[in-house]
């Protein structure tokens, strides 16, 4: 497949089946996994997992990936720019469709964050606009503290925060519990 053209389907298809054959799992976000079946062939596993955005600063990357483990351990679909941007892809569109299409958006503020001029501050913005969309008793933004950091002005007059530290184990379930919360009264 050339670079210097769109793909096209079979494309994409031949590529898929390479995969498979190198013995490969792929992954199509937010719709399941083509992997080898038990008995011979190929299996699609279509996977529904909740889809939770997670926006931070890259000062902030190893709890941010720490988080992202600990989500996907527990079931959870974690959106993280690093992990889900492909290369020559539109990444400032791909992250504001990746915060639309979530069912949550953590917001990962530290002392660094709240300071720091950027991506971060934007991706609140996006999700602050996409969160007046969603009805006023549904939760989508879900503020974390990583430290003992101000969470801004604008969030904190609305919006709980979780503090993740000094007991990650608690704040991750806290995270957990109302997400599992939500999902369940969207039902």
């Amino acid at each position: 497949m050339g670079t210097s053209r769109i793909p096209t389907s079979e494309d994409v298809a031949q590529l898929v089946r390479r995969c498979l054959e190198e013995g490969k799992s792929v992954e199509i976000d937010g719709l399941g996994v083509f992997r080898q079946g038990a008995k011979g062939g190929f299996e699609f596993v279509a996977r529904s997992r909740p889809k939770v955005f997670l926006g931070y600063v890259e000062e902030d990357r190893a709890l941010v990936d720490q988080l992202y483990e600990t989500l996907e351990a527990r079931e959870f679909a974690p959106w993280l720019d690093r992990r889900k941007l492909l290369p020559g892809q539109n990444w400032p569109r791909a992250i504001e469709e990746a915060i639309e299409t979530s069912d949550f958006f953590v917001a990962c503020f530290s002392r660094l964050s709240v300071h720091k001029k950027g991506a971060f501050q934007a991706e609140i913005r996006y999700a602050l606009d996409c969160a007046r969309r969603v009805p006023l008793d549904e939760t989508f933004l879900i503020p974390v503290r990583l430290d003992d950091c101000r969470v801004p002005a604008r969030i904190r007059r609305e919006i709980q925060y979780i503090d993740l530290f000094p007991d990650w184990n608690r704040g991750v379930s806290r995270i957990v519990s109302v997400m599992e919360r939500q999902l369940r009264k969207r039902r």
